[in-house]
């Protein structure tokens, strides 16, 4: 049985930003839909894909912070930073972090 912690600052501080990159993860997919399959504007991959770009590079670094500051081991830095290229898997990530404790240094 696991002990419930509360989460440090930086671990905090990851959980957002780790939500806020799927989230617009979820909005350039749903962009790309719009503009390439239904046609209908591209207004949503101009829009989420900048966010996403700025979300992508804001979660990178926050990933190497969190990693330095709460003491990760070397696979779950290499983890975290590789989660940010598929679609949504920040948020599993995360969540499978926060369970082990890495969130909560």
């Amino acid at each position: 049985m696991t002990e419930k912690t509360a989460l440090s600052g930086m671990g905090k501080l990851f959980a957002a930003i780790a939500l806020i990159e799927a989230i617009t993860w979820a909005g350039l997919l749903i962009g790309m839909y719009l503009k390439y399959v239904s046609g209908v504007t591209d207004l949503g991959v101009w829009l989420f894909g900048r966010l996403h770009g700025l979300a992508f590079l804001t979660y990178v670094v926050i990933a190497i912070m969190a990693g330095h500051r709460l003491r990760w081991p070397l696979w779950a830095l290499i983890l975290a930073i590789f989660a940010a290229i598929p679609p949504l898997a920040t948020l599993p990530l995360e969540w499978w972090f926060k369970r082990r404790g890495l969130l909560s240094r």
